[in-house]
Formats: structure tokens, C-alpha cells, sequence
């Protein structure tokens, strides 16, 4: 019995220094289909929130100027875009309001002036980001972000409604100025 107990334990050792000596298989990790990555200038902190509208976009060209151009023109249009539909809902909700006291005229400039606004206030966008990088086949790809502050479209609509006589009659400048910081508010939807 003491025999069979040895050789057992033997075989049990032996085993063991095989397993301890063994080479190890190393487990092949499957690369993903997707690979996370971050991209410059984007992120929560480059957002549209309650005080400012923003922006990001990028270019990419094989001229550096070019690919700045790009970045900058796609970033004001997406903010022009942006705006553009905030101030339409502010303005929509404001002269469904307001009477205009029936002057149909008043109403119809009043509601056709964001496009004018976003026009006139686009080309005082900011720059808060910007950051170039170049590929490994030479080309240049820049990111930028851009902000424009709910302030000054609001500035911008009342400095617009003041030159018009007809609107400055019916124009009233506090309550446009609450609907609008409401809408800001909410967020970008």
C-alpha cells in the first residue's frame, strides 16, 4: 500500500514539474472592429448649454490652410444651423403670443429676422479650440471648436428690431429676452 502511495505521489510531482516547466499558451485577443479613439476638440465641455452656442468640426487636405478653411466653415455652419432653429422656435412661440395689435406686416419681418440675425452674428463667432495634426500620408487634418454667446444674438435681435419702425412698435424687448434664455435653457434639441 506504502508502494502504490509513492509511486502515486511520484506520478502527482512529476505531473506538476511538467505543468510548472510547460511552456504557456498565451490567449490570441481578437482586435475589435472598432477602436476607440479621442477627437480633439469635442466632448461635453464643447456642448451648446445655456449660456453659449457651440460647435466642432474638422477639415482635411493636403494644404494647411485648406484644411483650416474646412474646419472653420463646417464649424460656422453648424452653428448657424443651430442658432438658426432656436431662434425660430423663440421667435414662433414669441409672435404667437404677442398680437402685434393685428399688424400682420410686423409679424411676417418679425418672424423672417432670423435668418438676417444668424447671418449678421455667425461672423462674430469665437475660436475655442483649434488643434492641427498631420496624417502619416502628409495630409493636414485641423479640428476646431467655436462658441457664440445667447447674449449677443439677443443684442443682435433687439439692434435689428430697433432699425425697423414698424417692429419697434410692437417689439417687446423683455419678454423676447425671457423666451429666448427659456429655450437656452433646454438645451440643444
Amino acid at each position: 500500500m506504502k508502494k502504490r502511495f509513492y509511486q502515486f505521489a511520484a506520478v502527482v510531482m512529476m505531473g506538476a514539474m511538467f505543468a510548472c516547466s510547460a511552456p504557456k499558451q498565451v490567449a490570441q485577443v481578437q482586435q475589435p472592429d472598432e477602436v476607440d479613439f479621442d477627437v480633439p476638440c469635442s466632448g461635453k465641455e464643447f456642448f451648446t448649454n445655456a449660456e453659449y452656442f457651440r460647435a466642432s468640426a474638422d477639415g482635411l487636405s493636403s494644404n494647411m490652410s485648406i484644411a483650416k478653411k474646412i474646419a472653420y466653415a463646417d464649424a460656422r455652419a453648424g452653428l448657424a444651423s443651430d442658432i438658426q432653429a432656436k431662434v425660430e422656435i423663440v421667435t414662433d412661440n414669441y409672435s404667437s403670443q404677442h398680437d402685434f395689435n393685428g399688424n400682420q406686416e410686423a409679424k411676417q419681418r418679425f418672424q423672417d429676422l432670423p435668418r438676417i440675425v444668424v447671418n449678421q452674428v455667425v461672423s462674430g463667432t469665437r475660436v475655442i479650440c483649434e488643434k492641427m495634426r498631420k496624417t502619416k500620408d502628409g495630409k493636414f487634418h485641423c479640428y476646431v471648436a467655436m462658441e457664440l454667446g445667447g447674449e449677443e444674438i439677443i443684442k443682435s435681435m433687439q439692434d435689428r428690431i430697433s432699425s425697423d419702425d414698424k417692429l419697434k412698435i410692437d417689439f417687446e424687448y423683455e419678454k423676447f429676452k425671457k423666451e429666448f434664455k427659456e429655450e437656452m435653457a433646454k438645451g440643444n434639441s
